[in-house]
């Protein structure tokens, strides 16, 4: 369904590239843009953001579960730079203004992932930050933005403190893609199903979750996040707009290899 430029209204979040649905109390936000692989305009995450935001305003809502379409649950942002969902110069504020990370990781209310497919990028931090990530054995991770000329420190931040540094460091100087079993025996996420089983499992999850009583569920989740680091937002913003990030966006988008690359460890198309 195409809307006109405006923000979101109802259950409406924005963009036509996102899908809210009311299960009960349970509400399924639904990124749906297979045309790029699911890449997130400014738009989508802000939609994201949004939607959290609804459910915690909503007295007829308990919980948010979030999941993908296909092969693909979230690869992170559009670097071919198509915001064909633009709408009030959002798109200006690209980088961490209008990403959902904070909203879902203090949200008073449960946020499940239902990762299907493929995880990366802005994907993988949603998915770490929900207070459960329910994945697909067909599910992979990645956290590729160094190949793209990104210093992302929200990363830096977090995937130490979930998975530890060693296996930080493997996955954000290499890029390294990760399967399933291999993420969950690193505590990436905590449970796998069967494909096709992951959104019903979130769902359930969910309503498992949203059965605890709010302040102590709260008070939990606040201590739990006291194990996070703080991240450098100034220097990962400065990154975003800086040489490095302009090259490797050119790169993405003409499917070769950054400059910065050596001749004699050169491959073939994008990294």
């Amino acid at each position: 369904m195409d809307f006109p430029n405006r923000p979101p209204d109802g259950d409406w979040c924005g963009t036509q590239f996102l899908r809210l649905v009311r299960r009960g109390s349970i509400a399924v936000l639904t990124v749906d843009r297979p045309h790029r692989r699911n890449a997130m305009t400014p738009a989508m995450y802000f939609g994201v953001r949004h939607a959290v935001d609804l459910v915690n305003r909503s007295d007829d809502l308990a919980a948010l579960v979030l999941t993908g379409t296909g092969d693909v649950f979230i690869p992170g942002g559009d670097l071919g730079g198509d915001q064909e969902d633009s709408w009030a110069d959002l798109a200006r504020l690209l980088h961490m203004d209008t990403t959902p990370f904070d909203a879902i990781r203090h949200s008073p209310k449960p946020v499940v992932s239902a990762v299907n497919g493929i995880c990366q990028g802005g994907g993988l931090i949603i998915a770490m930050l929900s207070d459960v990530a329910v994945a697909s054995t067909a599910a992979t991770f990645r956290a590729p933005e160094i190949l793209r000329g990104i210093a992302d420190t929200g990363y830096a931040a977090i995937l130490p403190g979930q998975i530890g540094i060693p296996r930080a460091r493997d996955m954000l100087l290499t890029g390294r893609t990760v399967d399933a079993a291999t993420a969950e025996s690193w505590g990436m996420i905590t449970r796998v199903v069967a494909a096709g089983t992951e959104l019903d499992e979130a769902i359930d999850v969910a309503r498992q979750i949203a059965r605890g009583a709010p302040s102590a569920r709260s008070t939990v989740k606040r201590e739990i996040n006291r194990q996070y680091e703080l991240f450098d937002r100034m220097s990962m913003d400065e990154s975003l707009f800086g040489p490095e990030a302009i090259e490797g966006f050119e790169a993405f988008k003409e499917r070769r290899n950054p400059a910065w690359v050596p001749e004699d460890l050169r491959t073939d198309g994008r990294l």
